[in-house]
């Protein structure tokens, strides 16, 4: 199979994994947000920082340095496998018995058997890490796709079933566990990998040494990621931290889709011709341009709809979380961008640098904490717009260089789409603002509207970027 075809199917089975998977948890979350309040979500997301870092040290930069590496052997696998387990039971019993004092510092005691339970999912994700490497590695995302969509949906219907018999914020803590529970027993069913007893200390310190600065920088950015949780959940309420978190999984659906699209597809794509620079800059260019056109139209047509789609989906007691969807989406925009240039820094060994830039762009993030803290929620997501753009430079500058690629010729290629993806976000604003029409239908005449503007535009004036997306859909 060509480099073409491999980066078509990669594409193709991962877009299938992370919009049917993540589909399947959207629709779950409507209909757990109609059963459930705000408070019993915002009850999982004070926890959620604390899970997150935690699966950072399981996975070490050891995955992408598997995936780097041109030839993986048994021994690589093993010795790392045996690693994340370590890691991952250590950092369970640091959560289990630190569960009271999280649930203190929050000021909610229901936190800490929630937390307790929750700190299961980091042994599951130790044992299946391997595994999802090895797919992931070969880009066989059909078969990852495939695991993925079966426990996504079982892990709902559970959620589903929980919250209808009264089980409340456990419904939810049921759909997170049983997610990861269903992966890992299907991954290892039909991956057939089984480890060696064996673990190569030399094995050990090669791979570290490239995966130990890229395990900061993952440190760093889940921190950033995740410490607006923090914030909001301590110095607020349950209940606003619950409709931040809405607002922010309806964002997450297109923009951090497509960011872990593309950068696990392009990861490895990439890292297979990392010795042709010619050849990966008209790659990578390609990637850019294509990847954005999709994110732009997405992002700005979400917040361009976000009133009519809260109260459709999830009911008129979300309306707080409106505002909060419309500026995360131009935060979430600039998710697929980062990601593919950080990737390029870690395809060409530079993760010395990817370290660097990322400890860089969190302390410019400080003052975006501070000012949260004391103004409020809706002018710290203002602050992030800002420092998104700054952190888009920083990268796009840096990893442009090693491929002749600057950060002026990624702005002049993904500009047009952009003007494109604003005129019709404002066009459908306002079509909004005119009809008079209930939520459900002023949302389906707003799509399709949108829809048919990008369509025909595009088709009309033959859009560079929408014709090679098409040109890809069509060949497969």
């Amino acid at each position: 199979m060509s480099l073409k075809q491999k980066t078509i199917s990669g594409l193709t089975w991962s877009f299938i994994d992370q919009f049917v998977n993540q589909g399947l948890t959207f629709i779950a979350g409507i209909i757990l947000a109609r059963l459930l309040t705000p408070h019993e979500f915002g009850l999982i997301g004070m926890i959620t920082v604390f899970i997150a870092v935690s699966e950072v040290f399981i996975s070490s930069g050891f995955i992408s340095a598997l995936i780097r590496k041109k030839n993986c052997t048994d021994t690589d696998y093993s010795t790392v496998f045996y690693f994340n387990l370590a890691i991952g039971l250590f950092f369970f019993i640091i959560l289990f018995f630190s569960a009271t004092i999280i649930s203190n510092f929050f000021k909610e005691p229901e936190l800490k058997p929630i937390l307790q339970v929750l700190g299961i999912i980091l042994i599951v994700n130790s044992l299946s890490l391997i595994q999802r490497t090895i797919l992931t590695k070969r880009i066989d995302f059909k078969l990852l796709a495939r695991i993925s969509v079966i426990a996504s949906f079982g892990s709902g219907i559970i959620a589903i079933i929980m919250a209808f018999t009264g089980f409340g914020v456990w419904s939810l803590v049921a759909q997170r566990l049983s997610h990861q529970v269903l992966n890992s027993i299907f991954l290892w069913l039909w991956n057939q990998w089984k480890p060696l007893l064996i673990f190569s200390i030399q094995s050990f310190k090669e791979l570290f040494g490239f995966g130990s600065k890229l395990l900061v920088s993952s440190l760093i950015d889940t921190l950033y990621r995740n410490i607006y949780y923090l914030i909001i959940g301590r110095y607020f309420s349950a209940q606003d931290l619950g409709y931040y978190t809405r607002a922010d999984s309806f964002k997450n659906l297109p923009s951090q889709n497509l960011n872990r699209i593309i950068a696990r597809v392009s990861y490895p794509v990439l890292s297979s011709i990392q010795d042709d620079k010619p050849r990966l800059k008209a790659n990578y260019q390609k990637l850019i341009r294509s990847t954005m056109f999709i994110t732009f139209v997405l992002m700005i047509g979400m917040a361009a709809v976000a009133e009519p789609m809260i109260i459709t989906l999830i009911g008129e007691k979300w309306r707080p979380s409106i505002i909060y969807l419309q500026m995360l989406s131009f935060v979430g925009m600039f998710y697929p961008l980062h990601a593919l240039n950080l990737n390029m820094l870690q395809v060409s060994g530079r993760s010395d640098l990817f370290l660097k830039l990322e400890i860089i762009k969190k302390i410019l993030a400080i003052p975006i904490i501070i000012i949260g803290v004391f103004f409020g929620i809706k002018i710290m997501i203002a602050s992030m717009m800002v420092n998104t753009l700054i952190a888009y430079y920083l990268n796009s500058y840096w990893s442009g260089r090693f491929i002749g690629y600057s950060f002026k010729q990624q702005v002049v290629d993904i500009l047009p789409s952009f003007g494109l993806a604003m005129v019709m976000g404002v066009c459908i604003f306002m079509l909004g603002l005119i009809l008079q029409l209930t939520p459900f239908f002023l949302l389906m005449v707003q799509i399709l509207a949108g829809s048919a503007f990008i369509f025909l535009f595009c088709e009309i004036t033959k859009f560079k970027d929408y014709l090679f997306i098409k040109e890809l859909v069509v060949e497969k």
